[in-house]
């Protein structure tokens, strides 16, 4: 785990060329027919201006980055009531609004670890809603294995630069497996964090990562994810235990008042490795 990302450089890519198909240009989802089958995403509105990406993992649970909850001015975690999920957000309207009362980040995540690479294993966290979203047109993924080497994958997010909308990345490439992490060849930025990585399974789209974080290996883009097998099931378990911080909040029924220009400030902000 020590040389995940720091000796990549020289030791992965060294023993194995970095090769790839060229991954799919973004799509950005601008209308209803676009949208169709990704309302479960939904964007993260953390703090006084903090964006990330989540995902519905149940009507009322939503998969994300750990490292999203967290000031990176201060290190302190985001308040449960500090926090908005915006499902299918797209063009100022979002299929549904909620509160979150209850955060469970992965107890061997350490925001302020002095060995940044390691920070993107068990980089993942839960949020329980205020009230499950119940619509038939925003459903729930399912959650899949992790993904072989050369498998390819695609990703959902919204991004500082497209806030407003997600973008579809339909098709990239794991390019290897290391230590809970994947290297992959999707395209990601600042606000990207916590994103779902799907494949299609059964025809459907399935979870198989989250991202954490964008990188360069021998000057080419990359994105990490946090395998999510065992670090899921933990917590879940949690969940079961009724593990995590609580909050009381009222119900969220309307649209926010947007206040996301750079979608790096406060907590929340997306905050990206640079080995």
């Amino acid at each position: 785990m020590k040389k995940l990302i720091a000796m990549m450089a020289v030791g992965l890519w060294l023993a194995s060329p970095l090769v790839a198909s060229d991954p799919s240009p973004l799509r950005t989802l601008m209308t209803g027919d676009d949208s169709r089958g990704w309302e479960g995403v939904g964007r993260l509105n953390i703090g006084p201006g903090g964006l990330c990406t989540g995902a519905m993992i149940a009507d009322n649970l939503v998969l994300t980055a750990a490292h999203c909850l967290f000031s990176k001015a201060t290190g302190e975690r985001a308040h449960p009531e500090d926090i908005q999920f915006l499902a299918g957000w797209r063009n100022g309207r979002a299929s549904a609004y909620r509160g979150v009362r209850r955060v469970v980040v992965h107890p061997d995540y350490t925001f302020t670890a002095d060995d940044r690479a390691a920070r993107v294993v068990n980089d993942l966290a839960v949020l329980e809603l205020d009230q499950p979203i119940r619509k038939s047109s925003v459903k729930p993924f399912a959650v899949y294995s992790r993904p072989k080497k050369g498998a390819e994958v695609g990703v959902v997010s919204y991004a500082h630069d497209r806030s407003e909308s997600p973008a579809l990345q339909e098709m990239c490439q794991v390019l290897a497996r290391q230590s809970g992490a994947l290297v992959m060849s999707c395209s990601v930025d600042f606000g990207s964090s916590g994103a779902p990585v799907f494949v299609v399974q059964d025809g459907k789209p399935a979870i198989v990562s989250v991202i954490s974080a964008k990188a360069m290996v021998r000057d080419i883009p990359v994105s990490l994810g946090t395998n999510l097998e065992k670090p899921l099931a933990d917590l879940m378990q949690m969940l079961a235990n009724g593990d995590g911080v609580f909050t009381r909040v009222e119900p969220v029924s309307r649209p926010p008042v947007s206040t996301f220009g750079s979608g790096a400030a406060g907590p929340g902000g997306a905050k990206f490795l640079r080995p």
